[in-house]
């Protein structure tokens, strides 16, 4: 979970502009505390409405499809489903929009013009640059069942043979090979560090992103499970590496993910689950929207009526296993609720209609009401070759509080002797150093990986790999 969710976001209204006024290129840079990063919308009339593309240069992302773009009723709307992203704003004039980036529940102002955002590359002293000291080729394999491509780096020694690997699997949201979050690459440097000691990597973007084909939009879990498969089918017709160490390194939604295919995939030799889960999806969110908005100085009173919203709504997925009632049930109850708040508390000329449509969309997606319904104890009672388990103490995305010892107790129910898990002191969601844990600290701090979770996490695989 890189990113954060809150289901009870408010958009601002949209002055009336003509068509011709809205369609086009538009640029912004989002200032998320001190970090810039480039935003652009690219705007078409189409005969059935509109339609629109979202670039993310600094990031590395271009051409990603918005899944819908709307402007009725003096109402803009920029909808990135996926991602949990959307934007809303009030148009001023034909070169210049004024509003609001959300993103998981998080908001940003964010004005667009017409103009090109410049900005400025931040400092990233472990990011790595060729010349490396070791081979790396960018490479394609197929999907083993679905049939499309997907697009990677596979890095090795370049000297010897024979050597232990590791697939490196990408937490939620479209991500690029090397992970790429709010100026960071973590999955580059990672794949850096293990490489320089004698371990391989294949790193590869997630299905529909970027050089990758497949469709991300509809994908669950489930489905990210069947192309680490195919990566792992791959990299057995590599002569470099030792088929029987092959592990995998999963972050965040990865760290779900490793434990899955491990489970039933007897090629699988060992897994690094980095600030995975061992609670269920439910509690794992209602936990993260309370630390991170306590950190973030939100009103007690507000985290949990929050709470309270959330758990009831929850408990309805939970129970409802039919997609079309349970999003009756669910917009009946947001509309009920809605009623309780103060005007003020409703930004003037917005439909709460609208607002509810957008909120299910966000709720209801395959994917979100994959992880809210999945508890990963049962999987990881099923997982039988090495594990290692690390949160940092500071992680509010997936807390340690409620993970370790879930992780702990379903790996002994299943048995296993040879595991390890650690909360890794001082370190967030991205195991770097921190003084709070708060996403918005993660494009504030120079470091991507703490040096001490980099030798950690190498040190144990060539331990179960028996390399000296």
């Amino acid at each position: 979970m890189k990113k954060i969710l809150a289901f009870a976001a408010l958009f601002i209204a949209l002055c009336n502009v003509s068509a011709k006024e809205v369609t086009g290129d538009w640029n912004g840079t989002l200032n998320i505390n001190g970090m810039k990063l480039r935003v652009v919308f690219h705007i078409l009339k189409t005969d059935k409405g509109y339609s629109a593309t979202m670039d993310s240069p600094d990031q590395g992302a271009k051409g990603i499809p918005m899944t819908s773009a709307t402007y009725d009723n003096k109402t803009l709307t920029l909808l990135y489903d996926a991602a949990k992203i959307n934007y809303s704003g009030q148009v001023i004039n034909s070169d210049s929009i004024a509003g609001t980036f959300t993103q998981m529940g998080i908001s940003f102002p964010l004005g667009l013009s017409r103009k090109a955002s410049v900005s400025d590359k931040p400092k990233r002293p472990q990011e790595p640059t060729p010349p490396f000291p070791y081979k790396s080729e960018n490479i394609t394999f197929t999907h083993t069942t679905e049939k499309f491509t997907l697009a990677g780096t596979f890095t090795y020694p370049a000297n010897g043979k024979n050597f232990p690997v590791v697939v490196l699997i990408s937490g939620s949201g479209p991500q690029n090979r090397d992970e790429e979050i709010m100026g960071h690459k973590p999955f580059l440097v990672l794949a850096d560090y293990l490489t320089r000691n004698g371990i391989a990597v294949l790193r590869f973007d997630d299905r529909g992103c970027y050089d990758s084909k497949g469709d991300f939009s509809r994908a669950t879990t489930n489905d990210f499970v069947t192309d680490v498969e195919s990566a792992i089918a791959y990299l057995k017709t590599r002569k470099e590496i030792n088929p029987k160490k092959i592990g995998l390194i999963g972050h965040s939604e990865g760290g779900i993910i490793a434990p899955l295919v491990a489970s039933h995939n007897k090629d699988v030799s060992y897994i690094v689950m980095i600030a995975g889960t061992g609670a269920p999806g439910s509690e794992i969110l209602l936990r993260q929207q309370e630390l991170i908005g306590r950190v973030n100085g939100a009103k007690e009173e507000d985290l949990n009526t929050t709470k309270d919203l959330n758990s009831h709504i929850f408990k309805m997925i939970h129970d409802i296993s039919n997609t079309d009632t349970l999003k009756a049930r669910i917009a009946a109850y947001l509309l009920q609720k809605s009623k309780e708040l103060p005007e003020s508390k409703i930004p003037p000329g917005s439909n709460i209609n609208d607002i509810i449509d957008i909120q299910l969309k966000q709720i209801t997606n395959p994917w979100m009401l994959n992880f809210l319904r999945y508890d990963p104890a049962p999987t990881l009672t099923k997982v039988h070759c090495p594990v290692l388990a690390i949160i940092g103490s500071k992680d509010l995305q997936v807390p340690a509080d409620i993970n370790i010892p879930a992780i702990e107790k379903a790996l002994k129910q299943g048995g296993k002797k040879k595991y390890t898990v650690k909360e890794l002191p001082g370190l967030n969601h991205l195991l770097q150093e921190c003084k709070t844990g708060s996403p918005n600290e993660y494009p504030q701090i120079e470091q991507t990986i703490s040096p001490t979770a980099l030798s950690l996490i190498t040190g144990w695989i060539k331990s179960v790999c028996n390399m000296h």
